[in-house]
């Protein structure tokens, strides 16, 4: 197997799993452990794929976060359409292991009522949803990519990006349910119907654009030479738990 096609599994599959355990600890228990529970939940799974795919792929698993990586030139425009690819068709295939858990086993119930995709208009209108999507995923493609950069300190990448995405979903969940990801959003949007598939464009767009900005504001900070351009060889980043030049 190349190296390259090793890459492109790890995000299908990191994706899958990111949508399949996170999502569904919503979908699944989302009236037992709340939206705290939820949120950890997210958290913990991305810190688990970033210690462990991270090593192969840089555990991008979120398109917003490959583009803000490609725009920081860590990846080639090869391997981010490869990896856009394989982002989208794991979230479709997690989404897909949602509903088959809520419509072929039994008892298994959807508790959020709509396959765990993101929506407006109970708690914040459609632009507020939008500007909500673009500052928080700008918030996570500027974490991913300061403690990334070569400067970061070794070993503590996929802890900071964990705990951040718990946070982020703190505050998202009561808004709109969090998507700052558009493989995540999309997924769950497959198999929840016309509404779900009809709003899912905000939750692609809006985060792709939040990377962008954080892209864009990374540079800022390398005149104080606390940040470099990640690491080109490994899908951008470049710490592990051992503090060697991997993804994180």
């Amino acid at each position: 197997m190349t190296d390259f096609v090793r890459k492109t599994l790890a995000e299908f599959l990191g994706t899958a799993m990111l949508v399949f355990f996170a999502v569904g600890s919503a979908v699944f228990g989302s009236n037992k452990i709340g939206d705290l529970g939820v949120a950890v939940a997210f958290g913990l799974t991305l810190l688990a794929l970033a210690y462990s795919i991270g090593p192969v792929s840089g555990a991008h698993v979120n398109p917003a976060v490959t583009l803000g990586v490609l725009l920081r030139r860590g990846i080639t425009p090869p391997e981010a359409l490869a990896y856009w690819i394989a982002q989208f068709a794991g979230g479709i295939a997690g989404g897909a292991l949602l509903k088959l858990m809520t419509s072929s086993f039994g008892k298994v119930t959807d508790q959020t009522g709509a396959l765990g995709t993101n929506d407006w208009g109970t708690a914040v209108t459609e632009r507020g949803a939008f500007l909500e999507e673009v500052i928080l995923t700008f918030l996570l493609v500027f974490v991913v990519l300061l403690v990334t950069g070569r400067a970061a300190a070794p070993g503590f990448a996929g802890l900071a990006i964990g705990l951040v995405l718990t946070a982020i979903h703190l505050v998202g969940i009561p808004l709109d349910g969090t998507s700052v990801n558009p493989a995540r959003s999309l997924g769950p949007a497959v198999f929840a119907g016309a509404h779900a598939m009809s709003h899912v464009w905000l939750f692609i767009v809006a985060p792709l654009i939040g990377g962008v900005i954080a892209a864009l504001v990374i540079p800022l900070f390398e005149t104080a030479g606390g940040v470099e351009a990640p690491a080109e060889d490994a899908g951008g980043a470049d710490l592990d738990p051992t503090g060697a030049d991997v993804p994180a």
